[in-house]
């Protein structure tokens, strides 16, 4: 079955950086496009980044476009996030799932991984 396991997150200051990651199991990795999303506290699913299965295609929600970036690495079946100039605002849940625009199923989505920018 599906598994999906994101790790990385923790507490920075705002304006700092985090890389998250995203293992993978369970499906053919390399033959399916990937994305990530988060959510807020009180606030719904917002899905952030997707990119193709070989890698080269990505595509970006606004509010992330030009801080955020998403690779991956198809012979570790894993997948990254890659945050940078990090805000208040981006505080949240963070996970990976199958699929790559905003119409993405986060319904096999992993436990998360929490980021928290505070200072």
């Amino acid at each position: 079955q599906v598994q999906l396991v994101e790790s990385g997150g923790g507490l920075v200051q705002p304006g700092g950086s985090l890389r998250l990651s995203c293992a993978a199991s369970g499906f053919a990795f390399s033959a399916t496009s990937m994305c990530w999303g988060r959510q807020a506290p009180g606030k719904g699913l917002e899905w952030l980044a997707g990119i193709t299965a070989g890698g080269t295609n990505t595509y970006y929600a606004d509010s992330v476009r030009g801080r955020f970036t998403v690779a991956r690495d198809n012979a570790k079946n894993t997948v990254y996030l890659q945050m940078s100039s990090l805000r208040s605002e981006d505080t949240a849940v963070y996970y990976c799932a199958q699929g790559y625009g905003p119409w993405a199923d986060f319904s096999s989505r992993g436990p998360g991984t929490q980021v928290t920018v505070s200072s």
